[in-house]
This record gives C-alpha cells, structure tokens and sequence, in this order.
C-alpha cells in the first residue's frame, strides 16, 4: 500500500458449477458440496436472491442455502449477481468478508443453491465496533459542531489512536479498536463507520499507493461528500511511520483527484473529486456569518497559507528574515512554501547557520502540481 505492505485487493473467478471470489489478502477455497435441502421457500429472480443473501449477510450467516425456481441455464450469472449486489449494498460489509463460494445441483428449471461465506469479523465483533463508534462520537463530537469540525475531529481520532500494524495480519476496525493496531483497510473501514456515525456520507476507495522509491502497492482510503463535494481522505498515510505519539499529518486531508493521483491510483470509478477544499474554505470565509472563524481555524491547522502567492520563499533571504521572525516569537520549526530547486533550497538553509540554530534539519516535498516544495525545518 504504497509506503506500507498489504496483499492485493481482488476478486478472482473459476469456472465450473462452482464460482470462487476472495478479497484481501488471502484465498479460502471452499469446494464443499451444496446438495443441501433450502431452508426457506423457493426463489424466483435475482431480487428474491440479493434480499436473501443480504439479510443472511448482515447476520453474518456462514452457510447460506436456498432453492431456485426458473430455468437455470443461466443461474450461475445470476448468482453470482445477487453475491455481487448483496456484498455491495453496505462498504462496510463488503470489506468485511474474507471470501465465499458457491455451488448448485439440480434440473433444467430448478436447483438447491448453497454459498459458502467466510468473515473477517463476526457479528458479536461488529456490534463491538458500532457500540465503540457512538461512545467515541460522544466524546469528539462537540454540540454545535458542523460537518466540517467533525470530519476534522474524526480523522484526528483515528490517526491518534491507531498504529500501522507491520505484521499485515489486523484487517478489520474490530482489530483496531480491540488492539490499536490495523493495516489500511482497518483505517479505512473504522474511518467509514465514524463519518457514517456522524451523519457524514463517504465510500471506501480500492486502489494503489506508491511511496517514492517503492513498487505500489494495494491500498484503501476514504472519499468523504461535504456539501455537495468530494474529498479524499486517507487516515492511514496522515498517520506516521514508525508511530509517533500524538504525531498526525494533514497531507492527504480533503484531497482532489489531482492531488491524489501524485501517489495514489483507484481502480474503479467513483464520484469526481475537482475542487480543492483551500479553495472551499476560501470560498465559504469570504461569505461572511457565524462560522467564519470556524473556517479560518481549519485554514491554520491545515496550513493552507502555503497557498498564498505572496507568502512563497523564493531567495535565501526571505528565508533569514522569515527564520530570525520564528526565533524571536519562540518557535522552533517554520513550515513554508518554496520556489527554488532542492540544490538551491539546500543553499538557502545553509545561511540559516548564522544565526546560530543548533541541530537544524529539514524535509521537504512537492507542493501539490505546483513546481514548488512544501518545507519543514526544526531545530533547538
């Protein structure tokens, strides 16, 4: 997943009479035999299947069975459709469930269907997770709060509270809560349940990630609807590696597809996100009202001045004058924006030495496609 391993997120098809599908990161093959009697009425259409196949789904059923009645040329497709919409009907389900499988026996107008279903989590474990969502929103959520403030609160939770699990075996919110500890698509399906939980709508995104210098890999993150927009939002790159207590990033905040494509890849469609959330705030401040400080205050923790034209550090003394401001009011880092190359900005920190700063370093980054770096020098 990018700057962090996970096996890849798929879906593969045998053919035959049974049908086999598996999401990440292992494969279950189940090729038990379903010449069980159904244990309800007969079924006559996809419909009838997707509603079954949902309930039973939800309840975290393991062994599903039912009869059909129609002509079954075609049942294999259709079953495989009703799995397909029944999985698809809840992200959070769908993520959710380990593999399954499926046979049928039968005639020319009817036949017993039986579908094998593994979970990642049980249902005693999701009733876990829903209960924990609403005792957290409790605490982070403050009476008054907009959407804006709670996605905030709610990316900050999870970041804080979990660590990337290096062992690649925690896939779940369950195992997040219970141990602290999950891979991307426990990031994932733990932020879903919170924006969820909190009135807010957004979808778990399936894709790549590519770390600088690494091979990319399979991936999940959020994409968050606030007002009629679309914003990426991915937990677990905001949160650093190795874990640093109480440490938390914005850089993959309430993103564009622009922004994202930098060093992410979805495959699969979902709703366009094109207009930065700088420019959103921007937008609603300059609207004036009650919430305006609201907005300005999320403009700061975000640091959404590197936007700014004017504020751009272009030459080593503009960089003197904007250190020597920071000493004199206590600070100890300055986070800029920089037009220059990495040859050059090296120069211009190498001034800063004059004026004394012990143990100075720096990291930098591109500034989304601008051409310039996003900078962030420390020292004591």
């Amino acid at each position: 997943m990018g700057k962090k391993k996970q096996l890849p997120l798929m879906k593969a098809i045998l053919g035959g009479m049974l049908v086999f599908a598996a999401l990440p990161p292992g494969l279950y093959w189940s090729w038990g035999q379903a010449y069980a009697a159904a244990d309800s009425a007969s079924l006559r259409s996809v419909t009838e299947m997707t509603q079954k196949l949902t309930a039973a789904m939800n309840n975290r059923r393991e062994t599903i069975t039912f009869a059909y009645q129609g002509k079954t040329s075609k049942l294999k497709a259709q079953v495989q459709s009703a799995i397909d919409q029944a999985m698809g009907s809840d992200p959070y389900l769908y993520y959710t469930i380990d593999s399954y499988a499926f046979s049928y026996r039968g005639s020319s107008s009817s036949a017993n269907v039986t579908v094998q279903v593994e979970y990642r989590e049980t249902l005693q474990q999701t009733a876990f997770v829903n209960k924990q969502v609403k005792e957290i929103l409790k605490q982070i959520i403050l009476p008054g709060m907009n959407n804006h403030q709670k996605i905030k609160a709610i990316h900050d939770w999870v970041v804080l509270h979990l660590k990337y699990d290096n062992s690649y075996s925690k896939y779940t919110a369950y195992e997040g809560l219970q141990s602290g500890s999950a891979v991307c698509q426990g990031y994932s399906l733990l932020t879903y349940k919170l924006l969820l939980g909190a009135g807010i709508p957004n979808k778990i995104v399936e894709g790549t990630a590519k770390a600088e210098g690494r091979a990319a890999q399979s991936h999940a993150w959020n994409l968050v609807q606030l007002e009629g927009r679309w914003y990426h939002l991915d937990t677990t790159w905001d949160d650093p590696t190795p874990n640093k207590e109480g440490a938390l990033s914005t850089a993959y905040y309430m993103r564009t597809d622009a922004q994202m494509r930098l060093d992410h890849k979805w495959t699969k469609s979902y709703p366009a996100s094109s207009v930065g959330y700088a420019q959103t705030l921007s937008e609603l401040i300059s609207r004036g009202g009650p919430n305006v400080a609201v907005y300005q205050e999320l403009e700061r923790k975000l640091d959404y001045s590197l936007y700014q034209e004017d504020l751009i550090v272009s030459s080593g003394s503009e960089l003197m004058l904007l250190a020597k401001q920071a000493i004199a009011s206590g600070q100890a880092s300055l986070l800029f924006r920089y037009d220059g190359s990495e040859k050059s900005l090296k120069a211009d920190l190498q001034e800063l030495y004059a004026l004394e700063m012990d143990h100075l370093s720096y990291n930098s980054s591109p500034f989304d496609n601008t051409g310039d770096l996003k900078v962030y020098v420390t020292w004591e």
